[in-house]
């Protein structure tokens, strides 16, 4: 049986506020934005290159804004990517080595989005 990871909610107290951050500041390709209902407001948004989009929105049971700890947005070039964001006016930590010097996978930044929702960046060279 196969099975795809294709959209993670991520709770928000401020939709446009979140919703700017994410296409403005970090570059994600907007999907949609709708209102399928009264008291309901869809947005699902796209990080570049990839197959899993995010969701926030209104009247949706995503939790409390700033629950989500710990989603990853994988990146052939740390630097460059930390760079970017920096620029984008993203606070994010220095890059971090937390394991061993050259092992795939291992270097990090972290940011966080206007609700405290904690994100990372993760170096993984391909190809």
């Amino acid at each position: 049986m196969e099975m795809k990871l294709e959209v993670i909610g991520i709770p928000v107290s401020d939709v446009d506020a979140a919703k700017a951050f994410y296409v403005d500041r970090i570059g994600f390709n907007l999907d949609h934005d709708i209102r399928p209902t009264e008291g309901m407001r869809v947005v699902q948004l796209t990080p570049p290159g990839s197959a899993c989009s995010i969701v926030i929105g209104e009247g949706m049971p995503l939790g409390e804004p700033g629950a989500t700890k710990g989603a990853q947005l994988v990146v052939q070039d740390i630097d460059a990517a930390r760079a970017i964001l920096a620029e984008r006016g993203v606070e994010i930590t220095p890059v971090q080595q937390l394991g061993p010097e050259g092992a795939p996978g291992s270097r990090f930044a972290f940011f966080a989005d206007p609700d405290g929702n904690g994100w990372s960046l993760q170096e993984i060279k391909r190809g």
